[in-house]
C-alpha cells in the first residue's frame, strides 16, 4: 500500500485557519474579535459576497472561535491560533458532530429544513455551541425560510446559525433582520499579488512580477479563483509561473501592443491599427477578448484623465504607464466616451457575429472614424453661434440648411441625439384692447392670437382642447375635448364681447371639427422629427454611433 500523501490543491491547502489568516477582510476581523472578546456574540450571522473571498471559511473560523478549548479542553472562545485544539482540528476536517454544514442548493425544501429544527432541541454532544452552517441559504424555497424564522428569533442558548450566500439580495428580509450582516469585500489586488508571490515562495516556485500580476487581474477580486489559476500555472511551466506561459494560459494578449492598439484607433492610423488585430489574431487571441481588453483600457484613460495624469489603480501594464499617462492627455473625454460606446455595442456583435475577427475589424474601423469626428459641443456652439453653417461628417461635406423649409438641421454626434432647429415664426400683431367693431374669425389661428394676455388661461384651453367646427358672422362653433371647462364657450364669448364690441354666440359641437391647435402642432413636429431622421447628416451620425437616436426637434420658441 502506497504511504504517499495525496496532492491537495492550493485552495484547500492554503485555507486560512483563524482570523489572522484572513486578508482583505479587516473590518469583519475586527468586529468578530471583538464581539468574541467581549462576549457580545450574535445567535445568527450572515455572510455575504462574491464567490471566493472567504465566506464559508470565515464561518468555519467563526465555529471554531466559539468552540475553542484548547489544549487542556479547559480554554474558553478565543481570537487566536486554534491549532493546539482537537474540537478545532475535528470541525476543520469537517468531521465534528456539533457543527452541521448545510448545502441549501441541494437541500432546498421545507422538509430538510424541519429536520433542522428538530436537532436544535437537543444540546451538543461534546461542543460549547452547537453551529449551523448553511451555504448559498437564498437557495432555500420560500416555505423553508419560513419555516425557519421563529427558530431564528429565538434559538436557545447554545445554538448559533452561520449563513452564506451570494445573491443577499434573494434572501427575505424577515430573515436578514434577524442576523448580523458581515459583507466580504473584493481582495484587492495589491493584496492577491502579495498573496500569491508568498504561497510560490512557500511551494518553492520561481515567478515574475508580471505573471502574478496577470493571474491577480484575472481572479477578479476572488482568492479561490486566483488559487486554482496559480496552481495551473505551476503545472504548466513545471514548477515555474512565467509571464508567457500565464498569458497563453488565459489567452490574454501582450500589454504593450493593446496599447499601441489603442493609440493607432484613437488616433486614425487605420492600417496600424489593423495590422495590430491581425497579428494578435493570428498568435491565437481572441477577437472578443481584443475588443474586451480595449473597453478595459479606455476605462483606464478615461480614469486618468479625470484623475489628471494618475495611472496607478488602472490595469494599465506596469512598463506602459508613463506613456499612457502621456498619451491620456491627447485624447478628449467626448472621444472616450465615444470609444467607450462603440465597443461596448461593438462588443456583443463579435460574441454574436459568425466570423468574429471580420466583426471586431469592423468595430476597430467604426472607432477609428469616429475619432475623426469633431467635438459635438464644439461644433454646436460653432452652429449655434452663425460661426458655421454646414459640419463635415466622416469627410463628406453636406448642406445643413434647407432654404425651402425654412430650418437649420444640427447633428450632435456622439451625444445620443440630434436635434433640429426652426426659427421662430412672425409674431402676430395682438388686440389693442380698444372696440374694433371685428365680427367674425375665419380660424381658431385668428381666433387664439386673438385674445390678450389677460386671458392666458382661456387662450391655454382653446389651444390644448378646441376643435374648430364653423367660423362665421357673429358665430363660433367648436367641440371640446375631456379636460376642458365647461364654462369655456361663455368665457370665450364675453372676451371676445370686451374686445370687439360684437355679441359672438359660441356654442359647443358634437361634430368631429379639425384639430386642436396643439394636436396640429404636435403633427407638425413630428413631421419635422421624420424629416430630420431622413436627413442624410443624421443618417450618417445614426450609423457611425450605435446607440445613437434622434431624440426631438427643438424650436427657438421652446427655448425662449
Amino acid at each position: 500500500m502506497s504511504t504517499e500523501k495525496e496532492y491537495q490543491v492550493l485552495a484547500r491547502k492554503y485555507r486560512p485557519q483563524n482570523f489572522d489568516d484572513l486578508i482583505g477582510q479587516a473590518p469583519l476581523v475586527q468586529t468578530l474579535k471583538n464581539a468574541i472578546e467581549t462576549g457580545r456574540i450574535a445567535h445568527a450571522f450572515m455572510l455575504t459576497g462574491i464567490r471566493g473571498v472567504g465566506k464559508t471559511t470565515t464561518a468555519r473560523i467563526i465555529a471554531k472561535a466559539l468552540n475553542y478549548t484548547g489544549a487542556d479542553g479547559k480554554a474558553g472562545p478565543t481570537t487566536g491560533n486554534t491549532d493546539d485544539c482537537e474540537t478545532c482540528q475535528a470541525i476543520s476536517e469537517g468531521r465534528h458532530p456539533d457543527v452541521i454544514e448545510m448545502d441549501a442548493a441541494s437541500h432546498t425544501g421545507v422538509d430538510d429544513v424541519r429536520e433542522l429544527i428538530d436537532g436544535v432541541r437537543y444540546a451538543p454532544s461534546s461542543a460549547r455551541y452547537k453551529i449551523y452552517i448553511i451555504d448559498e441559504v437564498h437557495m432555500l424555497s420560500k416555505n423553508a425560510f419560513n419555516a425557519l424564522l421563529k427558530t431564528l428569533e429565538e434559538p436557545p442558548s447554545h445554538v448559533k446559525f452561520i449563513f452564506a450566500t451570494t445573491e443577499i439580495r434573494k434572501v427575505p428580509v424577515t430573515v436578514l433582520s434577524r442576523c448580523q450582516r458581515f459583507d466580504l469585500r473584493r481582495i484587492e489586488l495589491s493584496e492577491l499579488e502579495k498573496h500569491f508571490k508568498k504561497i510560490c515562495s512557500k511551494e518553492g516556485s520561481e515567478y515574475d512580477e508580471a505573471a502574478i500580476t496577470m493571474i491577480s487581474q484575472a481572479a477578479d477580486g476572488s482568492v479561490r479563483d486566483g488559487l486554482s489559476l496559480l496552481d495551473q500555472a505551476i503545472a504548466l511551466g513545471d514548477g515555474k509561473v512565467e509571464a508567457e506561459t500565464v498569458k497563453n494560459m488565459l489567452g490574454l494578449t501582450d500589454g504593450t501592443r493593446l496599447v499601441d492598439l489603442f493609440e493607432s484607433a484613437m488616433t486614425g492610423k487605420t492600417k496600424q491599427a489593423l495590422s495590430i488585430l491581425e497579428t494578435l489574431y493570428a498568435e491565437g487571441a481572441d477577437p472578443a477578448q481584443v475588443i474586451e481588453d480595449l473597453l478595459e483600457l479606455t476605462h483606464s484613460f478615461t480614469k486618468i484623465r479625470i484623475l489628471k495624469g494618475n495611472a496607478e489603480g488602472t490595469n494599465i501594464p506596469h512598463g506602459q504607464q508613463e506613456r499612457a499617462e502621456s498619451l491620456a492627455y491627447q485624447l478628449s473625454m467626448p472621444g472616450l466616451n465615444r470609444a467607450w460606446q462603440i465597443l461596448m455595442k461593438g462588443l456583443h456583435e463579435v460574441q454574436s457575429a459568425p466570423n468574429a475577427i471580420k466583426a471586431a475589424e469592423m468595430v476597430l474601423i467604426r472607432l477609428i472614424y469616429a475619432n475623426e469626428m469633431p467635438d459635438p459641443l464644439d461644433l454646436i456652439k460653432k452652429i449655434q453661434s452663425g460661426e458655421i453653417s454646414d459640419v463635415n461628417i466622416a469627410g463628406q461635406q453636406s448642406v445643413n440648411k434647407d432654404e425651402g423649409e425654412g430650418r437649420t438641421l444640427m447633428s450632435v454626434a456622439g451625444s445620443g441625439a440630434a436635434v433640429a432647429q426652426k426659427p421662430a415664426p412672425q409674431e402676430s400683431t395682438s388686440p389693442n384692447g380698444t372696440n374694433d367693431g371685428i365680427d367674425r374669425f375665419d380660424s381658431m389661428e385668428s381666433l387664439y392670437d386673438y385674445l390678450t394676455p389677460r386671458e392666458i388661461l382661456l387662450a391655454n384651453e382653446l389651444y390644448e382642447y378646441a376643435h374648430p367646427v364653423k367660423f362665421s358672422k357673429g358665430f363660433i362653433e367648436i367641440r371640446l375635448k375631456d379636460g376642458a371647462r365647461g364654462d369655456i364657450t361663455k368665457r370665450l364669448s364675453k372676451a371676445l364681447k370686451d374686445h370687439t364690441g360684437n355679441v359672438f354666440m359660441v356654442s359647443p359641437s358634437t361634430d368631429e371639427g379639425l384639430p386642436s391647435l396643439a394636436d396640429q402642432k404636435r403633427a407638425a413636429q413630428a413631421a419635422d422629427l421624420e424629416m430630420v431622421k431622413a436627413h442624410e447628416n443624421v443618417t450618417k451620425i445614426v450609423e457611425l454611433f450605435p446607440g445613437t437616436k434622434v431624440a426631438k426637434v427643438i424650436y427657438p420658441e421652446d427655448e425662449a
